[in-house]
C-alpha cells in the first residue's frame, strides 16, 4: 500500500509544475503551524487578559484602602471643630472618588463574593453621605457639638473602618485568585508548550518527508541540465539534454537543446563580426588624426619652401614622415611607450614650427618606461587638446609638458599645459564623461576613446585622470601597467 502510494506521488510530481509543488508543500506545512500557533496564542491571550484584570483590580483596591479612611475621618473632624467650613471640606470629593473606585472595581472583578463586598462598600458610602448631611445640619444651629462628635465617633469612624476592612478583604481574595490564576496560567502555558512541541515534531517529520520527495523531483532534472550546460560551457556543443520530469524542466531541457543549436550557428557569425568590428575600430582610431592637421602642415611646408627655408622644410617633412610611420605602427594596436613617444614628438615638432611664436614643449620620460605597452595613438589626442584648448586660448602662448614616472608598480605619463584651463563645472562634466556616466560627448570624444581603449586592454584600474584650474592650466594623467 505504501509502495503504491509512493509511486502515485512520484507520478503526480512528474506531471505537475514547479509552482504547484512548492505551493502545495508550503500549504501542507503552513496550515498546521498556523492552527497550532493561533490556538496557543489565543489561550495565552485569554489567560493573560484575566491575569491583567485581576492585577488592575488589586492595584485599585490597594489605593482605596491606603488613603480613604484617614482622609475622611480627618476632614470630618476638621469640619466639626470648625477648622474648615462646609464649602472648604473635601468630604464630597472623597465620597465621589471612593464611589468611582468602587464602580471601577465592579467592572474589573468577576468573583461573586467580592462583588457582594463591593455592594456593602457602596452602602457604607451612602451611610457616610447621610452622616455628613446630619453633621452639616447640626452645624447650622449652635449647641450640637456633642451630637456631631458622637456621630463622628460612633458612626463615621465605624463605617470607614468597615469600608477599610471590606476593601482589605476584597484585596486579599483578589490576590488569592491572582495567585490561583497565575498557577493556572503556568499549567496552561506548559500544556500549550507540550502540545506545540508535539505538533512541531509532527510538522518537522512531515516537512522532512516532503522536502526529500519534492526536492528530488526538482533537483535531479536540474542537475542533469546543469551537467549539459557545463559541457557546453567547456566547448562541447555535441551534447543534448533529455529530461522528462516536471513541466518546467522538460520545457527548459528542450529550450537548452534549441539554444545549443543556435550557439553553433551564431559562433560563425560572431567570428566574422569580430573581425569586422576590429577593422572598424582601427579605422576609427586612424580617423582621430585631424585631416586639417595634414592640410595645415602641407601648407606650412609650401610656405617655408617659397620663403627659401630649406632646412626647416626638411625638418618638417622628416617629422611628418616619422609621424605617419608611427601612426601606422605596422598594423599593431599596442605599441611600446618608446614608439608612442616618437609619434608624439614628431607631432610636437610639426606644431612648434607652425606655432613657433606661442608654443613650447618639454618631454621628460625616463628610459626605464620605454618598454611599457600602450595603445597606439594615446598621447597625440591629449597633446592636441592641450594645444588647441589650452595654449592657443591663452594670451601670450604657453608650454606643453610630457613627463613620466613609476608609481606603485604602474607607469604614469603626465600631459600638462599652462593654458586657459577649465571652470569647475566644465571639469566636473569632463570627469563624468570619462567615467562613462553621461555617454560619449562629442566634444571630448578623442579623450574618451583613449580612456576606453586603455580600460579595455589593461583593466578598469587603468585609464585617464584629469585636473584643471581656470587660467592656470590642465593636467591629464595616463596610468598604465609596468608589465
Amino acid at each position: 500500500m505504501i509502495r503504491k502510494l509512493r509511486e502515485r506521488i512520484k507520478e503526480i510530481l512528474k506531471n505537475t509544475t514547479l509552482e504547484w509543488k512548492i505551493r502545495t508543500s508550503f500549504l501542507i506545512i503552513f496550515v498546521p503551524v498556523v492552527i497550532v500557533v493561533f490556538v496557543a496564542f489565543l489561550s495565552l491571550w485569554l489567560a493573560n487578559r484575566r491575569f491583567d484584570s485581576m492585577l488592575d483590580s488589586c492595584l485599585v483596591a490597594s489605593d482605596f484602602s491606603l488613603d480613604f479612611k484617614s482622609d475622611f475621618d480627618y476632614e470630618t473632624y476638621l469640619l466639626i471643630v470648625g477648622n474648615k467650613s462646609v464649602e472648604d471640606a473635601q468630604l464630597d470629593d472623597l465620597l465621589g472618588g471612593a464611589t468611582r473606585v468602587v464602580e471601577r472595581l465592579e467592572t474589573l472583578s468577576d468573583s461573586g463574593d467580592n462583588l457582594r463586598r463591593l455592594e456593602s462598600v457602596s452602602r457604607y458610602l451612602q451611610n457616610l453621605g447621610t452622616y455628613k448631611a446630619r453633621i452639616e445640619e447640626n452645624l447650622k444651629t449652635d449647641g450640637n457639638y456633642e451630637d456631631n462628635i458622637e456621630i463622628w465617633e460612633n458612626d463615621v469612624q465605624i463605617v470607614t473602618s468597615l469600608i477599610q476592612t471590606s476593601i482589605y478583604e476584597y484585596t486579599y481574595y483578589e490576590t488569592r485568585e491572582l495567585q490561583d490564576s497565575r498557577e493556572q496560567y503556568r499549567k496552561t502555558f506548559f500544556s500549550m508548550m507540550l502540545a506545540f512541541l508535539t505538533a512541531l515534531a509532527v510538522i518537522i517529520a512531515l516537512m522532512i518527508s516532503l522536502s526529500i520527495t519534492v526536492s528530488r523531483s526538482i533537483t535531479r532534472p536540474i542537475r542533469e541540465i546543469s551537467r549539459v550546460t557545463e559541457q557546453v560551457a567547456g566547448g562541447d556543443l555535441s551534447v543534448r539534454s533529455d529530461v522528462r520530469s516536471g513541466v518546467e524542466t522538460t520545457a527548459l531541457s528542450e529550450s537548452l537543446n534549441v539554444m545549443i543549436d543556435k550557439i553553433e550557428e551564431l559562433l560563425g557569425q560572431v567570428r566574422t563580426e569580430q573581425m569586422s568590428l576590429r577593422k572598424a575600430e582601427f579605422e576609427l582610431l586612424q580617423a582621430q588624426i585631424n585631416p586639417h592637421f595634414l592640410y595645415n602642415t602641407l601648407d606650412a611646408i609650401v610656405w617655408l619652401a617659397e620663403a627659401g627655408d630649406e632646412k626647416t622644410v626638411v625638418k618638417m617633412v622628416g617629422s611628418l614622415s616619422e609621424f605617419f610611420r608611427a601612426s601606422l605602427g605596422q598594423g599593431r594596436d599596442i605599441v611600446s611607450l618608446k614608439e608612442e613617444m616618437t609619434h608624439v614628438r614628431s607631432y610636437l615638432e610639426i606644431q612648434q614650427v607652425r606655432y613657433s611664436d606661442i608654443l613650447k614643449y618639454e618631454i621628460d620620460v625616463p628610459e626605464s618606461l620605454n618598454s611599457c605597452r600602450i595603445p597606439k595613438i594615446t598621447l597625440q589626442p591629449l597633446v592636441e587638446n592641450a594645444i588647441y584648448h589650452g595654449v592657443k586660448n591663452r594670451r601670450g602662448g604657453g608650454c606643453v609638458r610630457i613627463t613620466g614616472y613609476e608609481d606603485q608598480g604602474n607607469a604614469v605619463i603626465l600631459v600638462s599645459d599652462d593654458g586657459e584651463g577649465m571652470t569647475p563645472e566644465r571639469l566636473s562634466q569632463v570627469r563624468q564623461s570619462l567615467a562613462g556616466s553621461t555617454g560619449k560627448p562629442e566634444d571630448i570624444y578623442g579623450m574618451y576613446n583613449v580612456a576606453e581603449r586603455i580600460r579595455l586592454n589593461f583593466g578598469e584600474e587603468y585609464g585617464l585622470e584629469i585636473d584643471s584650474k581656470l587660467h592656470v592650466g590642465t593636467k591629464v594623467l595616463v596610468r598604465l601597467p609596468m608589465r
